[in-house]
C-alpha cells in the first residue's frame, strides 16, 4: 500500500468534507449531519490541523490535531504526559476500512505531535467503535479514564510519545 500522508490541501476539501459525511451513521460513528461540520473542518485546515491519506492520488482518509480545552481539561490525562495532544476526526473512507489505514495515520500522527513538542496523545473514543477499540490496543495505547461530553460517554486513550520507536514509525507511514 503507497500511501501519502500531508496536510489538507484547500483542493482536497470538497472531497473529504463528502467523506466525512458519509461516515455518519456507520458502526460505532457517533457523528451526525452537524458534526463535524465544514466550518470546523475548514478551521482544522486553515490552522495547519487537518490531514489527510492519499492512496493514488485519492484521499481515502482523514485525521484532524485538535485543539479542544474542554478535553484537555479531563483530569484523566496523566500530568507527566504535558503538554499533550489530541486526536479527533479519524475516519477512513468505508471501502478502505480494515487495511491498517487507520494505524498507519495515528503513527503519522504520534509523530507529528512528538515533532511539535507533545509529551503524550489523547482521544476520546465511543464505547460502540469496536474496531477503534481494537486498533488502539493493539498500539499500545491506554484506557486511563471515562466521561459523559457531547451527549455521548467516551472513553478516554492516551500514550507516552516518549519511547516512540521511529524505525517503526516510518515502517508503517
Amino acid at each position: 500500500m503507497d500511501l501519502e500522508i500531508t496536510p489538507v490541501l484547500e483542493a482536497d476539501f470538497e472531497k473529504l468534507a463528502e467523506m466525512y459525511h458519509r461516515a455518519v451513521g456507520e458502526e460505532g460513528c457517533t457523528w451526525d449531519s452537524d458534526y463535524p461540520s465544514e466550518k470546523l473542518l475548514r478551521e482544522d485546515m486553515e490552522r495547519g490541523a487537518l490531514f489527510c491519506a492519499r492512496e493514488a492520488g485519492e484521499v481515502i482518509a482523514a485525521f484532524a490535531i485538535d485543539d479542544d480545552e474542554q478535553t484537555d481539561a479531563l483530569e484523566c490525562w496523566s500530568p507527566e504526559l504535558i503538554p499533550s495532544g489530541e486526536i479527533a476526526r479519524l475516519v477512513v473512507r468505508r471501502e478502505h476500512q480494515n487495511r491498517g489505514i487507520a494505524g498507519k495515520l495515528l503513527w503519522f500522527a504520534m509523530e507529528e505531535l512528538r515533532r511539535r513538542g507533545c509529551r503524550g496523545i489523547h482521544f476520546l473514543v465511543s464505547p460502540g467503535n469496536k474496531r477503534a477499540l481494537r486498533a488502539y490496543a493493539r498500539l499500545g495505547f491506554a484506557k486511563v479514564g471515562e466521561t459523559k461530553m457531547y451527549g455521548h460517554h467516551w472513553f478516554c486513550y492516551e500514550k507516552d510519545l516518549k519511547d516512540l520507536d521511529t524505525a517503526k514509525i516510518k515502517e508503517n507511514v
